[in-house]
């Protein structure tokens, strides 16, 4: 049989950004692009409106905040046992499939599992279930009320498992553009009026997977997920997919009719929230993060910024300094990771001049660091 075709690097870079609407912004609608994307990782509750600004032409906010106040879309634990944003449809097919990471993620995974080692968990799980269809809850109340029943437990633990175990979302106004609140919870059911998908299907999932991320190896699949033993899922599929290899061997797998632009197609600038992922889905994340570079971003410890792409890779980041007097101008404060050019730094200012206006009303300036030696 002839050799699989390789896939550069930057071959690869192409794919995924064309894949994740970062080549051109769409004329689509933010509830169409989060399903194309599988979800947008949430846990901080402006990052997927800068997600969607970045994908979308003419994207408002008010689109997305629509969304989650008509029970559209909702934001809750899946992929990675992180809080996403999904469509309401995508969660109740998601988070079945998801179900034994946020099972693994609780038992062995977190502190809490070995807290409540030996408990009756299915009586903790359907009178938290309880607790939290009556009304939503804050996770310290949540808590509090578990507590008083289980006198010997921790109220943390206790907390989250309900928030592990059961399918929960959280509730607005948390999680809106301009408004927002403490993270209350409910039930997904409760929340919807609708049960999970009965027939939960991991293969469809994977498939979901390579038209948003792909091309890509099985390993990557499980970084993206943590779903584990996805081998003979992919297998099972083979016949339905291409393969390719990239430059160090590892065997990629492909939708057959999904872009895939030439390593030279141009890419322009664009601004990615703190936790996008783009940067989060592959177990090798140099198509799109230099391996100089990674560390730094990924191990950020208590700083907060989002990543820069110039050519499609991620070569500066980014954080909004807000003045806490209103009458003041905020700044975007860019620091670029490696030397860009005059024309480069152009693209970057001017697109950092657009998010700025998408960020503070008030408007303010741009700043862009000198490079550190």
């Amino acid at each position: 049989m002839p050799s699989a075709p390789v896939l550069t690097t930057r071959a690869l870079n192409r794919a995924l950004l064309a894949r994740q609407l970062l080549l051109d912004r769409v004329a689509g609608s933010a509830a169409g692009t989060i399903e194309h994307l599988v979800g947008m990782q949430a846990q901080v509750p402006t990052d997927p409106y800068v997600a969607l600004w970045s994908r979308l032409k003419d994207f408002r906010p008010a689109e997305l905040e629509d969304l989650i106040r008509q029970r559209s879309a909702v934001r809750g634990p899946l992929m990675r046992t992180t809080l996403h944003l999904t469509t309401a449809d995508d969660f109740l097919a998601l988070r079945p499939v998801m179900q034994p990471v946020l099972e693994r993620g609780f038992m062995t995974g977190s502190p809490f599992g070995r807290r409540l080692s030996g408990m009756d968990l299915d009586a903790l799980l359907a009178y938290g279930r309880e607790l939290l269809e009556e009304r939503p809850r804050t996770t310290a109340e949540l808590g509090k009320l578990l507590h008083e029943r289980w006198r010997d437990r921790d109220a943390t633990a206790l907390s989250y498992a309900v928030r592990y175990l059961v399918p929960v979302v959280q509730v607005p106004p948390r999680g809106l553009w301009e408004t927002s609140s403490q993270a209350a919870w409910t039930t997904v059911e409760s929340w919807l009026g609708r049960p999970l998908s009965p027939t939960p299907s991991t293969g469809a999932v994977v498939l979901r997977y390579l038209g948003a991320f792909g091309p890509a190896s099985v390993m990557d699949v499980q970084a993206w997920s943590w779903l584990t033993r996805l081998r003979s899922i992919v297998e099972d599929l083979r016949p339905r997919l291409r393969t390719f290899r990239d430059e160090a061997g590892r065997e990629l797998f492909d939708l057959p009719d999904a872009p895939r632009p030439g390593p030279d197609t141009p890419a322009p600038v664009r601004f990615l929230p703190q936790f996008d992922n783009l940067l989060l889905s592959h177990a090798d994340r140099s198509r799109v993060v230099r391996d100089a570079f990674r560390q730094r971003l990924l191990s950020n410890g208590n700083q907060t910024f989002g990543s820069v792409l110039v050519d499609g890779f991620v070569a500066a980041t980014w954080k909004l300094l807000r003045n806490k007097r209103p009458s003041r101008p905020s700044t975007l404060r860019i620091t670029p990771l490696e030397r860009l050019g005059r024309a480069e730094l152009a693209a970057v200012e001017t697109e950092g001049g657009r998010l700025l206006a998408l960020l503070a009303q008030g408007g303010g300036d741009v700043q862009v660091l000198p490079i550190e030696a």
